[in-house]
């Protein structure tokens, strides 16, 4: 069964925008849940810029509700992580000047940093992700770093299809990457730049079992509401 991931850091965004309490990302995820989503995702970047510490213990407090926390490998982040506890991290890159996440890890450069980070997540029982770039020696990489999850950063392949270029070879290593995963008992994940056509594409490789998607979802949301949105991408991961 494929799920879907609801990230809702752009609601803490609009929220911010005005300094006040409107939106709640506690109340987002409440209703994401109850909409469909098999999932929250939320990133408590370095600067806050969007979900912050208090976000993130309101949200992962709720029984019943599988969070995913995306974090940095920044020291305090960390150590915050371990106490807010949730049930999903997903380690990612994160340069204080990016507007979003701009590619998947340097697993290479890092590899003793990230497996000593994803033993203390272990060592809680918290499942543990890697955002990785599609690339074979990456999905081996995680393989040795002992990550549970792979999530492939499809931004690359997502942005080829928005602008009407071929996409083939890129699909082609998101799918041979998925496979080599899976042989070797990492669940794959899918995530960023993603909207109805290209989570189309990708929900025909049987090995992704998780799409976690954000903007497009609160952007398409203003239009034609979270509900009917999270519906649609429902029903194109499990067509």
């Amino acid at each position: 069964m494929k799920r879907l991931g609801v990230n809702i850091d752009h609601v803490a965004t609009v929220r911010n925008a005005r300094g006040e309490t409107h939106p709640d990302p506690y109340k987002a995820a409440l209703f994401v849940k109850k909409k469909g989503a098999d999932s929250i995702t939320i990133h408590l970047r370095e600067d806050r810029r969007h979900i912050r510490d208090l976000d993130a213990k309101r949200i992962c407090s709720i029984k019943k509700l599988n969070v995913n926390l995306e974090i940095s490998t920044n020291k305090r982040i960390i150590k915050n992580a371990l106490k807010i506890k949730p049930k999903y991290i997903c380690i990612v890159p994160e340069n204080r000047n990016e507007i979003t996440t701009e590619g998947g890890l340097n697993l290479f450069s890092n590899k003793k940093k990230l497996k000593d980070i994803v033993s203390k997540f272990k060592q809680k029982k918290i499942r543990t992700s890697l955002f990785i770039n599609p690339k074979i020696k990456d999905i081996k990489l995680s393989k040795d770093i002992g990550a549970d999850c792979i999530e492939i950063h499809t931004g690359y392949f997502a942005n080829l299809i928005k602008s009407k270029k071929n996409y083939n070879e890129e699909l082609s290593k998101i799918k041979n990457c998925s496979i080599l995963a899976a042989k070797n008992g990492i669940e794959v994940h899918a995530g960023h730049g993603l909207d109805y056509k290209s989570t189309k594409i990708l929900s025909r490789i049987n090995e992704i079992k998780e799409f976690n998607i954000g903007h497009f979802i609160i952007g398409e949301s203003i239009f034609f509401g979270f509900a009917n949105v999270i519906k649609k991408f429902k029903k194109i991961i499990k067509s």
